[in-house]
């Protein structure tokens, strides 16, 4: 078996089509249906069978796509370890989800490129492809949403920041003046702003969202900050990290509206506050890069915790294309 091969089945089995797969590729269906048939007879395995909605992978299949990734990125790894091998600077290449990228990474590597040397590259993904790219090795390590468990196997998690979300909306919009839980039809009759991956399906607050009776209207914004303000406007509700809005949040109808620089109110939903918590991820069994085990490390010290928490510093993120890039030097 090649390397072309490995890589072609492997995104036939991330994407769940052949088609698919030569588009990510751009390489004709015919070349992957090739790929896939040398791998068959070599293995002696159909790896996978059609079905109506796509193609079910055989346990030989399953067995293979989780090799396949690992195999693929690890020659991707050597062959940027031997280009870079005379170069006196490493890059280390982290994953980071939507929340964690807006509201704490630039403090973060802010700190930690006081204690090192070399590039950090940070780039915004879905929670749900973090297991496939950390194992693929498309990144070293991942600080934000954890994988869901099922994904986790093979794989190092450790916290290192709880947080808290509320809901809130303006001191002026009508929910404000409602005493006691708001009735969740009150609530779902009004439009909830986002920021981007609020509410994947891996994290607290996108199992919370699940288990509404019905989905509200969602207006997802290019960022949390944005969606705040928008609330602040009086356009909606939103679940907002708390230590994030801070002091910009009263109780409502505690009658401190506005006090304070109080633009907010905390509303009474019943489940919330919802409590989350951001993780260090990278490949277990020593695999990972010393650097980014010096990372997972770093990001639960109080140090860092008191960067993650703090209302000023550089944010260090700037928009490419439709994710969030840091690119920070010591």
């Amino acid at each position: 078996m090649t390397l072309s091969q490995l890589r072609t089945f492997a995104l036939v089995a991330r994407l769940g089509s052949l088609r698919a797969a030569a588009a990510a590729l751009g390489i004709s269906e015919p070349a992957v249906s090739s790929a896939v048939a040398a791998l068959r007879a070599e293995l002696r395995d159909p790896l996978f069978t059609r079905s109506p909605t796509g193609i079910t992978l055989t346990p030989g299949g399953r067995a293979l796509a989780e090799r396949a990734g690992e195999m693929v990125g690890l020659a991707e790894a050597t062959r940027r370890d031997v280009a870079h091998a005379g170069a006196s600077e490493s890059e280390l290449r982290v994953l980071a989800t939507a929340a964690f990228a807006e509201h704490a990474a630039g403090r973060v590597f802010d700190l930690f490129g006081k204690a090192r040397s070399g590039a950090v590259d940070v780039i915004v993904e879905a929670a749900d492809d973090v297991a496939t790219l950390l194992r693929e090795r498309a990144y070293d390590i991942a600080l934000g949403a954890r994988p869901a468990l099922a994904a986790s196997t093979g794989l190092e998690l450790v916290p290192f920041f709880k947080y808290q979300r509320i809901m809130v909306a303006s001191a002026r919009h009508p929910l404000a003046a409602v005493r006691g839980p708001v009735p969740i039809g009150r609530l779902l009759s009004v439009p909830w702003f986002a920021g981007p991956g609020s509410f994947e399906p891996s994290t607290e607050e996108g199992r919370w969202f699940g288990r509404l009776p019905a989905l509200p209207e969602i207006v997802e914004l290019t960022s949390e900050t944005d969606a705040l303000a928008a609330v602040a406007g009086g356009e909606g509700v939103m679940l907002a990290l708390r230590h994030v809005a801070g002091r910009r949040v009263a109780e409502a109808g505690s009658g401190s509206e506005g006090a304070g620089g109080a633009d907010l109110v905390r509303l009474p939903v019943a489940d919330t506050p919802i409590t989350g918590m951001w993780w260090a991820t990278m490949l277990d069994g020593g695999r990972a890069p010393a650097e980014a085990r010096l990372l997972q490390r770093f990001v639960t010290t109080a140090g860092a915790t008191a960067a993650m928490v703090s209302p000023t510093g550089s944010r260090g993120l700037s928009r490419r294309g439709n994710k969030f890039h840091v690119a920070l030097w010591s």
